[in-house]
């Protein structure tokens, strides 16, 4: 059976009808991230992955920022546990090996942790809060694809 969504990946002018509103839902008005701490630089120079149910709706993103670090990864409450975070990560981790970089970070909310485990991603370092919610610094060393 075919998945309910697609991912494609994105430069921010494509991706930033998809990404702003689940970005908006997920961490402004669920988390209560301060909204001028979620909108920042790094999205013009970043590559995002954007989920889409089958009506063409956004449904989860993800991004990857030129030095290897994934970050606002999103998913839609209604979506959760569904394969789309999954399918973020795997879309944005051969980003990364494509473009030959070797060792992907992230800044993952502690209660995610577990999720990025599943990858291969290890925790580095202690409990820290970002936006007054805890995470945990995680590492993924990847074999890169030299042809």
């Amino acid at each position: 059976m075919p998945r309910p969504f697609t991912i494609r990946v994105l430069d921010w002018p494509g991706a930033k009808p998809y990404a702003r509103p689940v970005r908006e839902r997920v961490f402004i008005e669920e988390q209560r991230v301060p909204r001028e701490l979620e909108w920042d630089e790094w999205d013009a120079s970043s590559e995002h992955a954007i989920a889409c149910d089958a009506g063409g709706a956004a449904i989860g993103t993800a991004r990857l920022l030129p030095d290897g670090r994934i970050g606002r990864m999103a998913v839609l409450r209604a979506w959760r546990g569904r394969g789309v975070g999954a399918g973020l990560l795997a879309a944005l981790l051969g980003r990364a090996r494509g473009r030959g970089i070797a060792r992907i970070t992230l800044h993952a909310q502690t209660h995610a942790a577990g999720f990025y485990r599943r990858f291969g991603f290890s925790e580095r370092g202690g409990e820290f809060l970002e936006a007054g919610i805890p995470h945990v610094e995680m590492t993924l060393e990847l074999s890169v694809d030299r042809r």
